[in-house]
């Protein structure tokens, strides 16, 4: 988008047959009017991104909305951690713990703004605010060390819910990398909310190709490249793939040093996708868990942790952690006829598994939500195994870009001076599989854009990318 912005002709080459990767909807296989998101549903970066800022999604029609309650963590007995929009209503909440959250989470979320342009930039220069990232940083080595990451907390809510959030780095608690991912997504949730697109993802993409037509870009989909001599030649080529597809369609132009760092390319675990429709809201027995846009279905931090270890151990864990939205709830149109609605969930399993998880999503919703066997409709799984068949950069159901480490989310593939350098004149790498990493930001795609603009055109100036320019 940003090089056809800067006047540049530009094609993109789509692999499925519709555009948009991990940010497609798609209608229901048996019950109309109900819409799933393939992979992603909720947007903790939709409105804190500065390429999403830039871009302005409101003003181009596109609706956020925003629940009252970002995410949740249910426990046994009616129990559950409650991380609403509010900061002061989530201190208040976690009662004992909530001064220990607040001193947590209350100086990284004053200057939000500040933890996003260090966490979104591409790691090249020195952070912009030197303080907030120190303690972002300290934050981070607290929570992801072993040794100090039970300290802060007494109650079993609050560390349970802050390891909820951890979880979505799909990796071994703790770990700093965990603790980051939670740290910038809990500062978020309070700082601007998670947020669900009206009528569900495809409406961003939507939006992007709605851009992307304005400004002459032409879009092919249906179309797999295995080699770079199958495309038109171009000055540039931005590759949002993994990085072993990437080295496969450039082939021997790869430098060997770097073909083997991205034909070797650790990839992490995985997730297993359910699709279910519901008759009704699931039935949690702490009914404020279901003012949550995002649940998170984990136990406490002792059960995620044991969890999250098995499935790196290559293991499928007893009471695995399962990731969970009803977009219904802060989307009322979502609901179809007879009140029917979708619910989003996957569950973590081994990279590469093959087995079918609706029972134990299922039962580990019901722990939680007794009778809500009652309410599924109908359910719909894809296996960790075939997530790639609906976006071939999900190898063996990764649908983080790779092993979620420091040394990855600083430097990529490669250790290198730029992460997005392929060792090929003209061809970067944008994927999740670089800096920033993971989420659905635009963020790896600008900051590639803008390294080809300078490096390959000689543009400098920066287009705009509000709507209109």
């Amino acid at each position: 988008m940003l090089l056809a912005r800067a006047g540049l002709r530009v094609h993109v080459v789509e692999e499925q047959p519709t555009p948009g990767g991990g940010a497609r909807s798609v209608d229901d296989w048996v019950v109309p009017g109900i819409r799933h998101d393939l992979c992603s549903a909720v947007h903790p970066m939709a409105l804190a991104s500065p390429f999403f800022r830039g871009f302005d999604l409101a003003a181009r029609g596109v609706r956020m909305r925003t629940p009252e309650v970002s995410y949740a963590q249910p426990l046994d007995g009616g129990r559950a951690g409650l991380a609403f929009r509010d900061l002061d209503r989530t201190v208040d909440a976690l009662g004992p713990d909530g001064a220990a959250w607040r001193d947590l989470f209350a100086p990284l979320v004053r200057h939000a703004d500040d933890v996003v342009a260090f966490l979104m930039g591409d790691h090249r220069h020195l952070p912009p605010h030197l303080l907030t990232a120190v303690r972002f940083g300290l934050r981070a080595l607290e929570q992801g060390l072993g040794a100090t990451w039970d300290r802060r907390f007494r109650t079993s809510e609050a560390p349970a819910l802050l390891s909820g959030v951890a979880a979505h780095a799909i990796t071994p608690l703790p770990s700093i990398a965990a603790a980051g991912t939670s740290l910038m997504l809990g500062t978020l949730a309070h700082a601007t909310g998670w947020s669900v697109p009206e009528g569900g993802t495809q409406v961003i993409t939507d939006a992007l190709l709605a851009d992307l037509d304005a400004h002459g870009a032409t879009l092919e989909t249906g179309r797999r490249v295995t080699a770079l001599d199958e495309l038109p030649a171009a000055h540039a080529y931005l590759l949002d793939t993994a990085p072993g597809a990437a080295a496969r369609i450039l082939g021997e132009r790869v430098p060997p040093r770097m073909s083997r760092a991205m034909r070797r390319f650790r990839h992490g675990d995985a997730a297993a996708k359910v699709d279910l429709v519901l008759g009704g809201p699931v039935p949690w027995r702490n009914p404020d868990v279901g003012r949550a846009g995002t649940v998170h279905v984990g136990g406490t931090r002792a059960e995620m942790a044991a969890a999250e270890h098995a499935v790196h151990a290559g293991r499928h864990a007893e009471h695995p952690m399962v990731l969970v939205s009803d977009p219904a709830v802060s989307d009322p149109g979502r609901a179809g006829a007879a009140g029917r609605r979708p619910l989003w969930t996957y569950a973590h399993v081994p990279a590469g598994s093959d087995v079918d998880m609706t029972e134990a999503v299922v039962a580990r919703i019901e722990r939680y939500a007794p009778g809500f066997r009652d309410v599924v409709v109908d359910a719909r799984a894809i296996p960790a195994s075939r997530l790639s068949a609906h976006d071939s950069a999900y190898v063996g159901g990764d649908i983080a870009g790779g092993a979620l480490s420091l040394r990855r989310v600083l430097s990529g593939p490669a250790l290198q001076r730029d992460p997005y350098a392929t060792g090929v004149p003209g061809a970067y790498l944008c994927s999740a599989s670089v800096p920033p990493g993971p989420g659905v930001h635009g963020m790896g795609g600008w900051h590639a854009a803008r390294r080809a603009l300078v490096e390959r055109f000689g543009i400098r100036e920066l287009p705009s990318l509000a709507p209109g320019a």
